[in-house]
């Protein structure tokens, strides 16, 4: 049985800092991340043209005569407390919204339950975890004293995180 995983993500527009949540298809199969033509203007954002156009394939590998990507923009990809800025190429996706495929998958590698459909990143450091690690940086610059052997590891785990 085809088994499809949808996800909730916030998608905010970098030059304006609006988010909206929007439902995106998780996709394998596809190389990068496309935002459906009739999202990215209904929301306003910002359409970046492209030096190139991009030729669509279709799943047997043949071009798509009908479409080519002319634009992308730039976003925030929020999921369950994780952000990463990316772009998405726009073109017609009919009724989907946002497809995230191999390049969403490998920047956060996350841990899929296809049975549930449960999708977890269990390997990126969240939001709440950098804000908290940059308060405390902050109280151990100001203070001048010696780093304690967990804070010490807590910046080990970010500067690994920010090397990835």
């Amino acid at each position: 049985m085809l088994r499809e995983v949808w996800l909730n993500i916030g998608v905010e527009k970098v030059d304006m800092h609006k988010r909206v949540t929007i439902k995106a298809l998780l996709d394998s199969g596809m190389t990068g991340m496309f935002m459906n033509k009739k999202i990215a203007v209904k929301q306003r954002f910002k359409l970046q043209k492209l030096e190139r156009p991009i030729i669509v394939r279709n799943v047997n590998r043949t071009n798509n005569s009908r479409e080519t990507i002319t634009y992308q923009v730039e976003a925030n990809v929020y999921y369950k407390g994780h952000v990463k800025r990316m772009r998405m190429d726009v073109c017609n996706l009919r009724k989907t919204e946002v497809i995230l495929g191999m390049l969403w998958l490998q920047a956060y590698n996350p841990e899929i339950d296809w049975e549930t459909e449960e999708v977890k990143i269990v390997r990126c450091l969240s939001l709440y975890g950098r804000a908290v690690l940059k308060k405390e940086e902050k109280k151990v610059k100001k203070r001048k004293r010696v780093v304690t052997l967990e804070e010490e590891k807590i910046v080990r785990w970010a500067i690994d995180d920010k090397e990835d």
